[in-house]
């Protein structure tokens, strides 16, 4: 919701607002603009020590914006108050990423990364512009290399499973998810995930592997309906493959035990008068999970 009545806001009402939008890891973009521009810039001087963060936050959203002359104000403030700070450097490579001359980004982000090894940020603004660039697989080349460094930084593994997904890399996508899996084990969306990644690989042995994550998704949380149609479609597998007579029996047990659950959870959310009709035609598109004989 964009804000339009700035007159009812106070300098010290946007300043709480944009603190807990940065608690909350809201971008707002929009409204952050807005309201810098109509209130907050003309009173910056009283922010004291916060005024340098919300200065950031601006320069962010001005260049999702592209607001390109709000970024500049913002930036040209801080590096009058910070002369030569790497991180008002990277804003400046942000910047020229947001005009799309990605050879000068990469050029001084390279010149970041030469005086501090350390430091992760313009490392991942350069992945961030290959990515844009749409040479994925440089940019895996680039994360891979990242991660030699900074093993434990979860949101890149996460980011290069998706790489690894948009090549069809099923396998490698599969051992990134786990990798997350290890610093979040009570994560019953990381679950979901693998389960859906072993899924999509195929055959009887990723199926077992999916149907056994999507089942943790689930005793993670009952009301993951995502998990629960994932676990009946591994079931639905098992139960018409040529496994043993004992675990097709039980897959099938866990099969009609999960629509069970999607239909009583469906019935009670759903405002869709037909969702019993689109859950029996699931039943039947399966096979109502008959046995057959192999």
């Amino acid at each position: 919701m964009a804000y339009n009545s700035y007159e009812d806001l106070s300098w010290s009402e946007v300043r709480d607002l944009f603190r807990k939008w940065r608690e909350d890891n809201e971008r707002r973009s929009e409204d952050v603009v807005s309201l810098w521009e109509a209130v907050l810039e003309e009173k910056q001087q009283k922010l004291g020590n916060e005024r340098h963060l919300i200065l950031e936050q601006v320069i962010i959203a001005a260049l999702d914006c592209g607001q390109i002359d709000v970024a500049d104000s913002c930036i040209m403030s801080l590096s009058a108050e910070f002369p030569g700070s790497l991180r008002v450097q990277k804003y400046r490579a942000m910047r020229l990423e947001a005009l799309e001359q990605y050879d000068d980004a990469l050029d001084l982000l390279d010149a970041i990364i030469r005086k501090d090894e350390t430091n992760a940020a313009p490392r991942k603004r350069r992945i961030a512009i290959m990515k844009a660039r749409g040479r994925t697989a440089d940019a895996i080349k680039e994360l891979c290399d990242y991660l030699k460094k900074f093993m434990s930084d979860q949101e890149a593994w996460h980011e290069l499973c998706n790489l690894y997904l948009a090549e069809g890399d099923y396998a490698k996508a599969a051992f990134c998810m786990e990798e997350v899996l290890l610093h979040n084990p009570h994560s019953h969306l990381i679950h979901q995930r693998l389960g859906e990644i072993r899924y999509t690989m195929g055959g009887i042995e990723n199926i077992e592997i999916a149907k056994s994550y999507y089942s943790q998704a689930i005793k993670l949380n009952s009301c993951n309906i995502r998990a629960l149609y994932g676990l009946y479609l591994c079931c639905g597998h098992i139960s018409n493959s040529k496994a043993t007579l004992s675990k097709r029996k039980e897959a099938q047990k866990l099969g009609q035990w999960a629509l069970s659950q999607i239909t009583e959870k469906t019935r009670k959310k759903s405002k869709n008068d037909k969702s019993d009709k689109y859950i029996q035609a699931l039943d039947q598109a399966f096979g109502n999970m008959d046995l057959k004989s192999n």
